[in-house]
């Protein structure tokens, strides 16, 4: 299937733009991006995997992040399982699939970040595989001094920035940088609008079209997909779908390994409204916007992450207990209930559950848990669960 970037300089209808998007989030081989980039020579790709890295770093070096989130239920999985034991989750094995058989072909370079051991563990096979001209293990400070912490992540960054700077020349300036956390700063704002209005408006957007939406954008420039943002948003401003006698609820765990559209669509039609998520946590990360640093931008950047940034359970959070985040995120939703969905043997996730379990205990906030990986192919059983839940709060609570 031939994909190319979107032209959205005039208002397209929602379900075209919703069918575009799909297609963009879905295409393994990356058409989009590598058309971008043959349209000029100092032009690179630098690929990601989940969580979430810095892309304002990327851009100013005249590149473009592509998120890369697995293989899902669209690639057979056989090479990929002899470079990793059974006991592990899914994520890995497709990605090393892809790029074993030249999905990624094109890429100049990939950035793992610190968020578990099997991500840890492909950054080397992609460095021993010799795919791209870089493989950067992008770590996460454990100090959240400003003056510790955020010199440490300043200097990852700038690790990056030399990375890229030998594939290109292109040196990443004070200008270009600040010009880059303007347009993430507008595109995370976008987001928020959509998830602000869906809080209301579940019906008008469901969770499966957001998340096209969601993951489209990590695979195009960011003024393409603020472009698309800002239709949407004009779009579900309007009254659209009907509303239905469901539940909302929040749905975590999913920040890495994505769940199957079907697991969401069934949490959907079991009748749940998903209001809140992390399917696409890296593109919503820093809370608010960056302050623009003119003097320094690389400093605005690590304060951000310092002081900005959403919770996780694959990253270390001292001081900032992530089981009362999600309790406080799980009110501002007005969220009925919660949905623990983690991917199968991913141990920062299933490490939490405990606790945030028990929190939510505490605060009286309803919950179930079941596990996924990413090409499960049935979804009775969950559907099932679900609409046991939904029945039960309506009923009960």
């Amino acid at each position: 299937m031939e994909v190319t970037l979107l032209k959205t300089t005039e208002m397209k209808p929602l379900d075209t733009l919703l069918k575009e998007c799909e297609e963009l989030a879905f295409d393994l081989n990356f058409k989009g991006a590598k058309n971008w980039k043959s349209k000029d020579k100092t032009r690179i790709i630098v690929g990601y995997l989940p969580i979430y890295v810095p892309r304002e770093i990327i851009h100013a070096a005249n590149g473009i992040p592509v998120g890369i989130m697995g293989a899902g239920d669209r690639k057979q999985i056989i090479k990929g399982d002899a470079y990793y034991q059974s006991y592990i989750c899914h994520l890995p094995r497709g990605i090393i699939e892809m790029a074993l058989d030249k999905n990624l072909h094109d890429f100049d370079g990939f950035m793992f970040p610190a968020i578990c051991d099997c991500v840890r563990n492909l950054s080397g096979m992609f460095k021993l595989s010799k795919k791209g001209k870089f493989q950067r293990y992008f770590d996460y400070p454990q100090n959240f001094d400003p003056l510790i912490g955020g010199l440490f992540y300043t200097q990852e960054m700038e690790k990056v920035m030399e990375d890229m700077f030998a594939i290109n020349k292109v040196k990443v300036t004070d200008e270009s940088l600040n010009k880059a956390i303007k347009l993430y700063n507008k595109n995370r704002k976008l987001i928020e609008k959509i998830y602000d209005i869906r809080q209301e408006f579940p019906w008008r957007l469901s969770a499966v079209e957001t998340y096209y939406i969601l993951r489209a954008g990590i695979t195009i420039p960011v003024e393409e997909h603020n472009e698309i943002l800002e239709q949407v948003v004009d779009h579900i401003s309007k009254e659209r779908g009907e509303a239905m006698d469901n539940i909302r609820v929040v749905v975590t765990g999913s920040f890495c390994e994505q769940p199957p559209i079907g697991l969401i669509k069934s949490i959907e039609m079991a009748g749940c409204y998903i209001v809140e998520d992390d399917f696409m946590l890296g593109s919503r990360w820093i809370q608010g916007d960056i302050q623009g640093n003119f003097e320094s931008p690389l400093a605005a950047l690590a304060n951000a992450y310092i002081n900005q940034s959403t919770f996780s359970s694959a990253y270390y959070d001292v001081g900032n207990p992530k089981e009362k985040r999600l309790v406080k995120l799980a009110k501002k939703r007005n969220a009925d209930g919660i949905i623990f969905s983690a991917a199968s043997f991913c141990d920062p996730a299933l490490l939490d559950q405990p606790l945030m379990q028990k929190e939510c205990d505490a605060a009286g906030i309803p919950h179930i848990n079941f596990q996924f990986h990413e090409n499960t192919g049935q979804f009775k059983v969950i559907k099932e669960q679900a609409g046991t839940f939904s029945d039960s709060i309506k009923l009960w609570v």
